[in-house]
């Protein structure tokens, strides 16, 4: 079932082909004078191996942002004893004419080039090498490959006014390739002469000619012993082509269909067509005419139509032509036509925009070639998976994945796949969906924020991931996702609600992380991040979501992170956290988080002498008595003090506040706290805690420390208490009881 096989771990062969491509020189390689590989003279890689090698190599360089391509890869299947190449798929700007060059001995029986735009005539020259083995060609949308450079003579000045002009190859033609059955040559550029190219071509069985416009399509009756496939998207037909196309009678796939948004196309289909290709093609199983319009009614009755149960049988089928048909067939293409939304279609495999299967049928088709077909198929899904629920929704999400891949670069398929992607992760469908289909999403909407900085496809990646459990399901992506959230956040024009999310993921990812992943982040430009931030809002006056998530996170990435507390402060943390409380005397959880984070501060003795203020000790000594999210600002700014008199009388280096007058204030402070207080707040660690107790220097800081874990312990035992014995804070509590500085209310409480 599709849910057991998108589940099932990769297979060896993948993951020692990702292994070795990613570590090219430590496997297979090794590296001539420092940059060119060479393979190891003892390898020798059948052709099973290569292709896999190949194929990986582009989809690697395609969606991994991280993955180097490498200059001379292609150069080491350059010779047939060592490796063997087959069958090899190669996509975009990956592939250059060099690079086909350096394998021309191959004996290829498959090579697909899609959209290699960078590939020119010299290629065509390299394709002449792979005559006498290769059975199927792409050169789908190689719209150069039929240009050469012509550099014209005359003098070195003449050649500056006038440089290379690209000039199309005329000469060219199929002669040769004795064995070549299946051709694609769809959006191949105007001017070659499609009858010369092919007429040297003994027995074509498939051929696509997508997006091509031929006025006369008679040549195609000499391969009409052997056609079994014909492609003409997008081609403007006439009365002449319907009749060709009628006696190619070996066709099984004929596809006619069209992009309705493209161009304006003068022909329109009729009864009579569909019962030519019927009555002629006696061997369909698959037809596609989306995107045509019907010139008449080609319908039963709706009365008749809304009857009986649904059927594909052909003698019950709604549209009249296709009742001559000998059996259903297994595809049949009304993507955007009126067709697909009759009930009795005698089709296996329907495409269109009737229902989720229809849909779901036009992605998977259309993908590959058609994006701007995928993109409104997608479309769809989005709001299919926003208002009613989606009842395939692995193969929705695969599909979606697939396309967001495929189609790296375009606009439309970004925008309304990343969009898709957002209703689908969402919770109610979380658990049909495994850890391996969750992280392939992740990468996508990362390869997606990557290559757009388009405001829409932002926000969509950004929800998102808002869908998925941070930081655990981000963890094995943590630095690329944190690398580009900062890079959203320090642009300097902003859409206010990717601010909002993206501040709010970036503190999710820094909550509950283990210190190295903070300081790594940290090391990215966090801190200084979030300052700016702050920075930004304060001088609109504003206090919102932004501001106090920005602060939240400075409070998570100081946690037991002492290189970070220091950035804070070296960065003017502590100007900004004075003129926040100046300019929001009232906002509550924003007093809440600057106090925590600077708890953060207090807690690394080296950072400390630079609290040791006048202005700031007179701060922290006034928020002991602030009563703003119940005790926590209090308790915080007692925290914050107790570090400072942990140090000792002689580290107060200040005459105003006096020390005992402080002191005085936290132990009022102390006991106005409702000992059974709930929390806001979240310890990792008691180490910071536990610090104050076994000391006499500062009573206070002892008390301060045992309310602490006594408030935590009794309100939250289950997740306390082991903390509490795990860290060895046991041992110390008793010594606090026989110690004879601590205070009888603290003995108390320790017991």
């Amino acid at each position: 079932s599709l849910k057991m096989a998108s589940d099932s771990p990769e297979s060896l062969m993948t993951l020692c082909t990702d292994y070795c491509l990613r570590n090219l020189a430590g496997t297979l390689c090794y590296l001539l004078d420092n940059e060119t590989l060479r393979l190891h003279p003892d390898i020798f890689l059948p052709s099973e191996i290569c292709d896999k090698l190949v194929n990986e190599y582009v989809e690697l360089v395609k969606t991994d942002s991280i993955f180097e391509p490498h200059e001379s890869f292609f150069t080491l299947f350059s010779d047939p004893r060592s490796t063997r190449l087959a069958r090899i798929h190669l996509r975009e700007q990956i592939v250059q004419d060099q690079d086909l060059e350096a394998i021309r001995k191959q004996d290829l029986v498959e090579l697909y080039l899609t959209n290699c735009e960078k590939l020119t005539a010299k290629s065509l020259q390299t394709l002449v090498s792979f005559s006498h083995t290769l059975i199927s060609l792409s050169l789908f949308g190689c719209c150069n490959i039929f240009y050469e450079e012509e550099n014209p003579g005359g003098c070195e000045d003449d050649c500056l006014v006038n440089p290379t002009r690209q000039v199309l190859v005329k000469d060219f033609t199929f002669e040769g390739f004795s064995r070549l059955r299946f051709l694609n040559l769809g959006r191949l550029i105007e001017g070659v002469n499609v009858e010369t190219l092919l007429r040297p071509l003994a027995s074509l069985a498939a051929l696509d000619l997508s997006g091509i416009q031929l006025n006369d399509v008679g040549f195609l009756t000499q391969w009409k012993d052997t056609l079994v496939s014909l492609v003409l998207y997008n081609m403007d037909l006439s009365e002449e082509h319907i009749q060709v196309i009628a006696q190619l009678r070996k066709l099984r796939h004929l596809d006619i269909s069209r992009d309705h948004l493209s161009s304006y196309y003068k022909f329109k289909l009729t009864r009579r067509v569909l019962n030519l290709f019927v009555e002629n093609l006696v061997n369909l199983t698959s037809l596609d005419i989306s995107g045509h319009t019907m010139l008449e009614n080609c319908t039963i009755p709706s009365m008749e139509e809304k009857m009986g149960q649904t059927s594909i049988e052909p003698g019950k089928s709604s549209i009249v032509p296709f009742r001559g048909l000998k059996r259903p067939l297994q595809f049949l293409g009304l993507f955007e036509t009126s067709l697909c939304r009759l009930t009795h279609i005698p089709a296996y495999k329907v495409s269109g925009d009737k229902n989720e299967e229809q849909v779901l049928n036009a992605i998977e088709a259309y993908t590959e070639h058609r994006p701007e077909i995928t993109s409104r198929a997608i479309n769809l899904l989005f709001d299919i998976a926003r208002i009613e629920r989606c009842s395939q929704l692995l193969r929705a999400l695969q599909l979606v994945i697939t396309a967001l891949k495929c189609h790296k670069d375009d606009k439309n398929i970004q925008v309304t796949g990343s969009a898709a992607l957002f209703y689908l992760t969402n919770s109610e469908y979380r658990m049909e969906q495994s850890v391996k289909l969750r992280r392939q999403v992740i990468q996508v909407v990362l390869n997606g924020m990557e290559s757009y900085q388009e405001v829409t496809v932002q926000r969509n990646c950004c929800l998102t991931l808002c869908n998925f459990s941070i930081p655990e399901e981000l963890e094995f992506q943590y630095r690329r996702v944190n690398e580009l959230l900062l890079n959203i956040l320090n642009q300097s024009r902003q859409d206010e609600s990717i601010q909002r999310i993206a501040v709010h993921l970036c503190n999710a990812l820094v909550c509950q992380v283990d210190n190295d992943h903070k300081e790594a982040v940290g090391k990215m430009g966090f801190v200084m991040t979030m300052l700016k931030l702050i920075q930004k809002k304060l001088a609109d006056k504003t206090c919102d979501q932004v501001m106090e998530f920005s602060w939240s996170a400075l409070w998570n990435i100081t946690d037991e992170t002492p290189d970070n507390c220091e950035m804070f402060l070296n960065y003017s943390g502590m100007k900004l956290f004075l003129e926040c409380l100046k300019e929001f005397p009232e906002k509550q959880e924003l007093h809440r988080n600057m106090l925590g984070l600077l708890g953060n501060v207090a807690e690394v003795k080296e950072l400390r002498p630079q609290l040791m203020t006048s202005q700031f000790i007179s701060v922290f000594s006034n928020l002991l008595e602030s009563k703003a999210d119940g005790i926590e600002v209090s308790y915080n700014a007692c925290g914050v003090l107790s570090h400072i008199m942990f140090d000792g009388p002689e580290a107060w280096g200040i005459c105003e506040p006096y020390r005992e007058e402080v002191v005085k204030r936290m132990w009022a402070a102390i006991q106005s706290w409702d000992i059974n207080s709930r929390r806001n707040i979240n310890y990792r660690s008691f180490e910071p805690i536990l610090r104050l107790l076994p000391q006499g220097i500062s009573p206070v800081s002892q008390h301060w420390a045992t309310w602490a874990l006594y408030n935590l312990v009794s309100v939250y035992p289950d997740k306390y208490c082991p903390l509490l014995i795990k860290e060895g804070g046991i041992p110390l509590l008793k010594d606090v009881i026989r110690m004879a500085s601590a205070r009888q209310e603290t003995k108390e409480m320790a017991r």
